[in-house]
Formats: C-alpha cells, sequence, structure tokens
C-alpha cells in the first residue's frame, strides 16, 4: 500500500494510529485553546508543556491541491491528488493530504471533505474524500 510509513514516536503516535477508532486527533493545547498540526510537545502559541490530543469532527475545506502523475514508488497509481486542507476547527490548522474517492479533476479549492482512514501497520493514515450532501 504505501512504500514508506512514518515511523511513530511519543509526540506523534496519538495521530497516526487514532484512525484505528476512527477518529481523527489533533494535538490541542488545553491552556490556550489552540490546535496545531504537526504535532509538538510544546505548544508554540503559549509554550505550554501540557499539550494533549484532542479529537476533531474531521470535516475540512481543500485550501490548495495539485495532480500527481508521477508514481514516486513501485506499483503506486496515478493519478493522484495531494492537496492541504484547512481543519474546520480552528482558521489555518492545515493538514497534506490526499483526496481519494473521485476524480482528480472534480477537486477544486473550497471544496468540503471529510476524514477517512487508510491502514498499514499500526499507522492509520487520514485521507479525505468528498463530503456527502445529506
Amino acid at each position: 500500500m504505501f512504500e514508506k510509513i512514518p515511523a511513530l514516536d511519543p509526540d506523534n503516535s496519538a495521530f497516526w494510529t487514532s484512525g484505528k477508532n476512527n477518529e481523527l486527533r489533533i494535538c490541542h493545547c488545553p491552556q490556550c485553546q489552540t490546535y496545531q498540526h504537526p504535532p509538538l510537545p510544546v505548544c508554540p502559541q503559549c509554550g505550554n508543556l501540557d499539550v494533549e490530543y484532542k479529537p476533531v469532527s474531521g470535516k475540512a475545506e481543500v485550501v490548495s491541491y495539485t495532480v500527481n502523475w508521477q508514481p514516486w514508488a513501485p506499483n503506486q497509481k496515478v493519478p493522484f491528488v495531494l492537496a492541504v486542507v484547512e481543519l474546520a476547527e480552528q482558521k489555518g490548522l492545515w493538514l497534506m493530504t490526499n483526496i481519494v474517492d473521485c476524480e482528480p479533476e472534480e477537486v477544486s479549492i473550497g471544496m468540503k471533505v471529510s476524514v477517512r482512514f487508510e491502514n498499514q501497520d499500526d499507522i492509520w493514515l487520514p485521507v479525505f474524500r468528498p463530503e456527502v450532501s445529506a
């Protein structure tokens, strides 16, 4: 599935493994109420050392994207969409990800998306798909 998967460490394991419970957990500072990604052991806003991981909605909006036609690993399917999405919980809370479950030409800036997870070993990689209207 994935050519390389992230190495788990105490600062990032909650992010990479929370998909097992179908949750997207983002590093959060309870002192200043700021989310941060990528995860850090200290809040960059206020310096608090007691950061935690908090579940978020998994809803986001595409901020930027590119369609990649180059297979970077053996058996990698192309084309694929590499995107930056802004999570609904906080302005500027961006995550680099893939957009899946749609054709690349259907992706657009401002598109509403929601998370789903792809599993390999102990990693649950968050990818995003177009949000389905109710």
